[in-house]
């Protein structure tokens, strides 16, 4: 890490100003703590000079018309009361907490037995040399479940296999470190990272008032993740072959030189390994079975056969009676991850009892200790900016302001997604940044027909694709020493400079995914239509 450290500090040009700036930054918990200041004060000021917008459903059971909604002060005695008496709730029912934290309890399981990193170095080991670069690109993407076992894991693995095969280390490296960090969102099923943002996107909504019915749904972005991985494949395995590795040259240094660091856990022999892959795959289609027979036999609990009664006949699609399967997928992946790595640390010998299962969880909620601290700021700052109103009234005005330029609507997204990859160069946690950006962005862009599932996959597309290159991102210099074995002379504006490729590819052709899914109107994912309309308690309206 100390050559990292110096490396950095040599920075200069835009990379230099931007790790200047974003280390200046205070930390995401105390940037909410400012902003909660910050939004006290422009409410006072907001409160007094008669802030308001027409709310675009609601009615005014006193006039009939449009309810006009007014900006309230967080110094009136209402809000004071309401935030200290009502703290515990506020952080309690604060959505992402209990979708991440279930989650979390079975994926803190399935890292800790081993199973994560038996997976993937399976995978790799067993591509053939000329299929090597997209299989780690693919693996990688898919170990963002991993969560951190893809980066101190799989990084590592590809330098040494690319070594192996004779090719650069740097250049397998690279394509492992585009997968899992510039990947980020892509994947082929929904996970860790679903969990928390459409959480986030649940709160904003709800806070907004403006459609009391929606309710998050973690598989909201699955067909468009999917896309993703599909697209994002052929991208970094090109970028790795044709533009990187060529750069880099021809690896002369043998296949044991980036090896020599024991950084990375030990891996299993293959055999034990395999034992425990075999042993997690039954346990996986016994989780599968075990969802396909609440859908699918008599009575089950997971389809709400009732759910059409009320809505009018060809208004009601199949996926409204799914939604209770839906909403069920927290708890799916919860028991998908724990079983699966219950059952490989029992046939690997890495959890010999049930204790050694009870403490993998205990120890998988200790690392989430940082997140709880950020969650309570997020959750105190979201909800009061709906005390406030101000989130539903810049809403209101800002889809108004935007309406007013006449641009198209999939440009709208497109350029979402530009401003979310600026706004990555510096705060690095994607939590943080889509607590902020949510509660005025969902709303807003509800008002202007994009659905609460949009704005989520397009603040994901800019999330991702610009995390490989920023300084700030917490993984950073853990890549730079894994480059550094191989190459001593490797630094952070090298490693910088060999990613930007990915990012520039990953960042335009994701943003052309977003703005072409809204042109042909594809959904999102089972019941996650891309475009949406406002529930017609009143005509909509313009900020007044």
């Amino acid at each position: 890490m100390a050559e990292a450290n110096t490396a950095a500090s040599t920075q200069t040009g835009i990379l230099g100003w931007v790790e200047r700036t974003g280390n200046k930054l205070p930390d995401p918990v105390f940037i909410f703590f400012y902003l909660i200041i910050a939004l006290v004060i422009v409410s006072i000021i907001a409160a007094m000079t008669g802030l308001s917008a027409q709310h675009p459903t609601a009615v005014d059971e006193a006039t009939g018309g449009a309810l006009v909604i007014e900006a309230v002060s967080l110094l009136s005695p209402e809000n004071i009361q309401r935030l200290w008496v009502e703290m515990p709730k506020t952080f309690t029912h604060f959505h992402p907490l209990g979708y991440v934290l279930v989650v979390m309890l079975g994926a803190g399981v399935a890292e800790r037995s081993g199973f994560f990193a038996a997976g993937m170095s399976k995978a790799v080991k067993s591509a053939p040399k000329a299929l090597l670069t997209p299989v780690v690109a693919l693996v990688a993407m898919i170990g963002n479940h991993a969560a951190d076992a893809g980066y101190v894991v799989l990084i590592p693995l590809a330098g040494i296999l690319f070594a192996a095969a004779g090719r650069h280390p740097l250049a397998g490296i690279a394509a492992a470190f585009a997968g899992v960090s510039g990947g980020f969102s892509a994947n082929i099923s929904p996970g860790q990272l679903d969990a928390l943002l459409f959480g986030i996107t649940e709160e904003a909504v709800g806070a907004s008032a403006l459609d009391p019915t929606w309710t998050a749904n973690i598989a909201g972005n699955w067909y468009f993740i999917t896309a993703m991985t599909v697209l994002f494949l052929p991208i970094i395995w090109y970028v790795t072959d044709k533009v990187i590795e060529p750069r880099l040259g021809p690896w002369k240094g043998g296949a044991t030189a980036g090896a020599a660091d024991g950084d990375t856990p030990e891996a299993q022999d293959d055999a034990t390994a395999s034992k425990g892959l075999r042993a997690a795959g039954l346990a996986a289609l016994l989780v599968i079975g075990l969802w396909a027979l609440m859908v699918f036999a008599p009575g089950t609990p997971l389809i709400d056969e009732a759910a059409c009664e009320a809505i009018p006949a060809g208004d009601c699609s199949i996926h409204t009676e799914l939604r209770p399967l839906y909403q069920s997928l927290v708890a799916a992946f919860f028991l998908l991850f724990l079983l699966t790595g219950w059952a490989y640390g029992r046939a690997a010998g890495t959890i010999k009892d049930h204790r050694d299962l009870v403490n993998m969880m205990a120890e998988s909620m200790k690392d989430m200790g940082y997140y709880l601290v950020l969650a309570f700021a997020a959750a105190h700052f979201v909800a009061m900016f709906g005390w406030s109103n101000l989130g539903l009234i810049t809403a209101v005005h800002g889809a108004a302001g935007i309406e007013s330029t006449g641009l198209p609507l999939p440009i709208v997204l497109g350029l979402m997604v530009l401003f979310a990859g600026l706004l990555n160069l510096f705060v690095g946690s994607a939590s943080a940044k889509w607590a902020l950006l949510a509660p005025i962005l969902v709303p807003m862009l509800m008002l202007l027909g994009i659905s609460p599932e949009g704005a989520t996959a397009a603040y994901r597309v800019g999330d991702s694709a610009t995390n490989i290159i920023t300084p700030l991102m917490v993984y950073f210099p853990l890549i730079l020493v894994f480059a550094q074995r191989w190459q001593k002379d490797f630094g952070l504006g090298s490693l910088t400079a060999m990613m930007l490729p990915y990012s520039v590819w990953l960042l335009v052709s994701g943003t052309l995914l977003i703005v072409l899914w809204f042109y042909l109107g594809i959904p999102l994912g089972p019941d996650a239509p891309v475009g949406y309309s406002l529930p017609a308690a009143v005509e909509p309206m313009t900020a007044s």
